[in-house]
């Protein structure tokens, strides 16, 4: 496990110095080092005892660095880690600086003088430390930065799940109190405003455990709600419904509409704008257009309202800006239209 946790230190510190913003100051150093050893030594092969100098040292001090300290900088182990780090140095220095041009009889070079071996073997520490510990620091906040958007997200379907169960308890305090009036004056009635309280509240729990549904199952949730006013008022408002043909299998966020439906009960008819009320959906090209049409003006949504923004940040989560709502509303009637992708929503998000 150790060796496969240091080989993939290894792999990312070396693709993070080849980074722009760590290569070019890289190369500025390098160029004046190997630069100087040219202009100061006299065998023909400084050059490229230079350049070796140079590449063991990029190439060697921030991974040993990094493989040593994996969690930066610490001397909990009592600096036994800190030593080893200090003699990998030593080692490269002297390896490169002194032992390889002894062995192939190179002679004194600049950067081979004792004097600037010793400044190399501080570079080597220094520059291993500076390197590896801001890529360290850039690892770690890429991890924060991903970790953070991770909680922003679930948070937010978190809350979305529970916008998700969202159901009017004004209405469902009122049909409960209608039906206890039913009760005594009118059993069968009372009997079907039960049986569809039940349907509407088993849908509406299937919804909250389902990632999607048919859009057939979200229209059947809706026509249920509708029916339970229309037993409470039955001349409360006069419905119709058109559902082109094909569109019921296309998949949705489950009750994603069921805010729209409230607020085109409650804001129209239910405010005293009787009138006719439409649910039409049609296909359209690649996409299906929900409009629900209701009387009465809107005045848009209201502070602290959860309706409308809910299903409108529900939208853009589920299939990132490609649906749309749009609401129009004039003196007489309020017209709040969806546009939903054949599609579905987007994998892999909770809507």
């Amino acid at each position: 496990m150790l060796e496969i946790s240091e080989g993939s230190i290894v792999r990312a510190t070396l693709r993070a110095l080849v980074e722009p913003r760590r290569l070019l100051p890289i190369l500025v150093v390098s160029v004046a080092l190997i630069a100087a050893q040219v202009r100061f030594s006299d065998p023909p092969s400084a050059f490229a005892l230079g350049l070796l100098m140079c590449l063991l040292f990029v190439a060697v001090a921030p991974v040993s660095y990094r493989v040593l300290f994996p969690e930066g900088l610490d001397l909990s182990h009592g600096g036994i880690r800190l030593l080893l780090y200090a003699t990998v140095g030593s080692g490269v220095v002297l390896t490169s600086g002194f032992v390889v041009p002894k062995l192939l009889n190179l002679g004194p070079t600049f950067l081979t003088q004792p004097t600037n071996l010793a400044v190399c073997g501080a570079l080597f520490l220094v520059g291993g430390w500076g390197l590896g510990r801001d890529i360290g620091f850039e690892e770690s906040l890429t991890r924060e930065r991903a970790r953070a958007a991770r909680f922003a997200l679930e948070a937010e379907q978190a809350q979305l799940l529970a916008l998700r169960s969202h159901l009017d308890p004004h209405f469902l305090f009122n049909t409960l109190n209608a039906i206890a009036e039913w009760c005594r004056e009118d059993g069968a009635v009372a009997e079907a405003a039960v049986l569809r309280l039940s349907t509407m509240l088993r849908s509406v729990l299937a919804g909250v455990r389902s990632a999607t549904w048919s859009l057939a199952q979200e229209l059947e949730l809706l026509r249920t709600l509708f029916d339970l006013h229309l037993l409470r008022d039955p001349e409360l408002f006069q419905l119709s419904m058109n559902v082109a043909p094909g569109v019921g299998e296309v998949p949705v966020p489950p009750l994603v509409l069921l805010p729209l439906a409230e607020n085109a009960v409650k804001h129209g008819p239910a405010a005293g704008h009787r009138g006719h009320l439409s649910l039409d959906v049609a296909s359209h090209g690649d996409g299906v257009v929900v409009t629900l049409e209701n009387p009465g003006r809107s005045r848009g949504p209201r502070e602290g309202s959860a309706g409308l923004p809910t299903v409108e940040r529900r939208l853009a989560l589920a299939y990132g800006g490609a649906a749309r709502l749009v609401l129009v509303s004039d003196d007489a009637r309020t017209r709040v239209t969806v546009t939903l992708p054949r599609t579905g929503p987007q994998p892999g998000v909770l809507t």
